[in-house]
């Protein structure tokens, strides 16, 4: 069995390689969405994923995995906005969005690794439909936040729910086989 880090990598290169590919195909162009607008990509994805697991029957011929890497690559664009606003136009080069890229998930896989080791691998025992469901309280939870204005009292911020999202769909994807 390979280890949760080295699972981790590979599932982040194919995210990361399709985030790049994208960005040269469109430009940095959703640099001007607004938080909110990204936390309801991110819902969207979690809501099909969500549909996927519970309906017999599909009409568009793509699995749960594309819609977890949009999540994945939703979460590090909202990152990238709370650290760096909202632009008018898109402004990044891709080598400077897959920096940034990179910076977010690095962060991102420290935070994983931390509570990896102080949860001891639940994640492994998880079902994908239960990490699914956690997205999309993380996603409610966002949402309350930005509904707040971006004030909590006593909750972790906006950026640690996306952090947390991008964990999860890592763990889903890597029970589909994805890691690989």
């Amino acid at each position: 069995m390979q280890d949760t880090s080295t699972q981790y990598d590979a599932v982040i290169i194919k995210c990361r390689d399709l985030f790049v590919k994208k960005m040269k195909d469109y430009g940095s162009a959703w640099r001007i969405l607004r938080l909110p607008s990204l936390t309801d990509q991110i819902f969207i994805k979690a809501q099909r994923i969500r549909s996927l697991q519970e309906n017999e029957v599909r009409k568009v011929d793509e699995g749960e995995a594309s819609e977890f890497i949009g999540i994945i690559n939703y979460s590090i664009m909202a990152l990238i906005q709370i650290e760096n606003g909202i632009a008018e136009q898109p402004d990044l080069s891709p080598e400077k969005a897959a920096e940034l890229y990179s910076k977010h998930i690095n962060i991102t896989k420290t935070l994983m690794m931390n509570k990896n080791h102080d949860y001891g691998e639940a994640w492994r025992d998880m079902r994908v439909s239960s990490l699914t469901d956690l997205i999309i309280q993380k996603l409610l939870r966002v949402k309350q936040i930005e509904d707040n204005k971006g004030k909590t009292l006593v909750s972790e911020g906006i950026d640690a729910n996306y952090q947390d999202m991008i964990n999860y769909a890592v763990f889903a994807m890597i029970h589909l086989g994805e890691a690989k």
